[in-house]
């Protein structure tokens, strides 16, 4: 028994190893073919949230033509940068081909201002509009910086220091950043916080920061944007922050459902900015304004375990307002549109969770300590266990792809395109469709598998 004992477990080891080499390569397969077939989507070279699988039908947050792309995730940028993703993991040039399509597509959508709109329409250019919502140049500038890092190309590198350039111009003299620019007279011109529009900004200049290196046009931005998340804040006992500031730094509202009054998703969101604020500029003032907001947010925790996305200023009572400024006592006399339509109540205790576990660390580590520990690798014991999880989630997306490389998803309901101007009516439609941010969402998964895989058997 014994002398066969030792053989057992090594032809043991040895088939688990060779299953796991065997299922690494059909990552990779599948990897590649959902590259090649998904580049076949774009329209001079970006692309939409959705399309249908005869590819009749096309759209996103724009038109529903074959000339217009969408600059906000998950389009255009977001799809470039999982074509960079799956070149950097496996080498393969269609992929690259198609990011750097993706690339010029923003390039040549790029406005005079520099920056751009949710969407580009190439049948039309002249659109001078540069938005910082839902992180849409934000998110353009985060790709071009990823390219110039990954490729040797001129006008790449032009087009990406206009980007940063833009961002430099645009911020505002308190240090924020609007909601649109040019100026508008209203509340597009206020600092804004909703959808992440600052925090999406200080992100890409902190990347501007470390892509080039010493310039102190971009470091002063971030310590001017640094200043702003510690003098925006308001004071106890509600130490949290609004989701737009007028001129005179005070809350304001914007639409008329968004009243002037403090956010608890912004507040957690500004915890994690300035902690990476701290981790880039070395200040450890930028960590002060952190322990009062995370007790003032569990402080106010509903009933139900949520948190209002509204408190109002004072009292720390929740606010429901539908539009033209109709205040309400609860989501159920609200408008279906407005109640199903934006989130009046949230879930951030995940988030609560680990803005307070990051902020512990860097009071106990420090800067260059937690800098190591964000950055280090999973240690082998926990890559394995990564590992092991991630396989779960390759597999179902191994079978769930068409022979074509296609990742269908089939029956998807979603609320009824209505025509612009009417509000939504409860209804929704069910069609196939194939969506940009399955692909994105796909890519990263076997990216992170291949990569693993490959650092074990090392």
């Amino acid at each position: 028994m014994k002398t066969n004992y030792i053989p057992c477990i090594f032809l043991f080891f040895l088939s688990c190893t060779l299953r796991a080499e065997s299922f690494r390569d059909q990552a990779v397969a599948s990897l590649h073919k959902g590259v090649a077939y998904f580049q076949t989507l774009n329209s001079h070279g970006g692309y939409v949230y959705h399309v249908t699988p005869d590819l009749s039908l096309r759209w996103g947050e724009g038109p529903k033509d074959a000339h217009t792309i969408e600059v906000q995730p998950p389009g255009t940028p977001a799809v470039g940068q999982s074509f960079l993703r799956a070149y950097q993991v496996t080498g393969d040039r269609t992929a690259l081909d198609a990011a750097m399509a993706a690339a010029n597509a923003l390039i040549r959508g790029q406005n005079k201002h520099g920056g751009w709109d949710h969407t580009i329409d190439f049948a039309d250019l002249s659109n001078e509009t540069v938005s910082f919502d839902d992180n849409q140049s934000q998110s353009a500038i985060s790709f071009l910086l990823a390219m110039d890092a990954a490729v040797d190309d001129d006008s790449l590198s032009k087009a990406t220091r206009r980007a940063v350039d833009m961002m430099i111009a645009t911020q505002l003299s308190n240090g924020g950043w609007p909601h649109l620019y040019p100026e508008r007279g209203n509340y597009h011109d206020f600092a804004t916080f909703n959808d992440g529009g600052i925090n999406d900004c200080v992100r890409v200049m902190i990347e501007a920061f470390n892509h080039y290196g010493d310039d102190p046009e971009i470091e002063k931005s971030l310590r001017r944007v640094a200043r702003f998340l510690v003098v925006s804040q308001l004071p106890p006992p509600q130490p949290g922050w609004a989701q737009q500031y007028n001129e005179f730094l005070q809350p304001a509202w914007a639409r008329t459902f968004e009243p002037a009054s403090l956010c608890p998703a912004v507040t957690i969101k500004n915890v994690d900015t300035l902690i990476d604020l701290y981790l880039c500029l070395g200040d450890d003032t930028l960590l002060e304004p952190i322990p009062d907001a995370l007790r003032w947010l569990r402080e106010i925790r509903l009933e139900n375990g949520k948190w209002a996305r509204f408190v109002e200023i004072g009292t720390n009572k929740a606010l429901y307002y539908d539009r033209g400024r109709k205040r309400v006592k609860s989501i159920a006399e609200l408008h279906p549109e407005r109640a199903t339509g934006y989130a009046y109540e949230i879930n951030i205790s995940s988030a609560l969770e680990a803005g307070t576990a990051r902020y512990e660390l860097a009071l106990e580590h420090g800067q260059e300590g937690l800098m190591q520990l964000e950055t280090a690798e999973l240690s082998g014991e926990a890559a394995q266990k990564r590992l092991a999880a991630l396989s779960q989630s390759v597999k179902k997306i191994i079978e769930a792809q068409e022979s074509s490389g296609a990742w269908i998803s089939r029956n998807d309901r979603f609320k009824a395109t209505l025509p612009k101007g009417q509000r939504w009516n409860g209804e929704y439609t069910e069609m196939d469709r194939i969506s940009s941010a399955v692909f994105n969402r796909n890519v990263a998964v076997l990216c992170e598998y291949i990569e693993l895989n490959d650092r074990l058997a090392r």
